[in-house]
């Protein structure tokens, strides 16, 4: 059989060359291309098309997540696999909603790695066992938490530091309009100021850390 071609995006380069170690020990795995930056990363993905993409999220120039939804936009079918030292549930919902195929815990990738890939171009999903059982037994939670796209637009806006006319302006809505709509965001997250959502905004992909590191909050 064809051997699974595999795209491999991690900055850090002792856990690359550990991960790449891995899985050319594996006779059907062949990695093709290995980049250390998101950018970088999805210029590959489209150039070499390879059937599994295993990517960190935290990288330079551009995040696993943003990553993750430029090369499901150019190539839907491409497998995903996201390796990360995150477990928090706003991680993994955010790629997997995107059209990731699994999510893994950099902890356990020395043993589960090659048999996820496997799965997810067989076409399974692919979660560390924790993460499974927390997405499992917290779905009702999360599908009240699901944002619409109104309330996206608002939670991005708020993240980048528009004050609620700016953000008025922008939605082509009226101020109180533009309250209610923020109001409404932060009952439904259940958090009640600016810093928080920016958090939960980085969390999503929405924006990018740096981003919004410089920038004053306003209400």
């Amino acid at each position: 059989m064809k051997p699974i071609s595999i795209l491999l995006a991690e900055d850090h380069a002792i856990v690359r060359e550990g991960l790449s170690m891995l899985l050319r020990c594996e006779k059907d795995l062949r990695i093709i291309g290995e980049a250390d930056n998101g950018q970088d990363a999805v210029r590959l993905a489209a150039r070499l098309r390879p059937d599994v993409v295993v990517m960190d999220i935290a990288m330079p120039q551009m995040n696993g997540i943003e990553a993750t939804r430029q090369m499901l936009q150019a190539r839907p079918g491409t497998k995903i696999i996201i390796l990360s030292a995150h477990s928090d549930e706003a991680y993994v919902d955010a790629v997997m909603e995107l059209g990731a195929s699994g999510y893994l815990l950099k902890q356990i990738a020395s043993q589960a790695l090659p048999e996820a890939i496997r799965r997810v171009h067989s076409g399974h999903k692919c979660l560390s066992p924790t993460l499974a059982e927390a997405r499992s037994s917290g779905s009702k939670a999360r599908k009240s938490c699901q944002l619409t796209g109104r309330e996206t637009q608002m939670l991005k806006l708020i993240a980048t530091g528009h004050p609620n006319k700016e953000s008025a302006v922008l939605l082509h809505l009226s101020v109180k309009t533009v309250e209610k709509h923020r109001q409404s965001l932060m009952n439904k997250l259940n958090i009640h100021d600016t810093a928080g959502l920016t958090r939960h905004a980085i969390n999503l992909g929405l924006v990018e850390s740096t981003v919004t590191g410089g920038l004053t909050q306003r209400a």
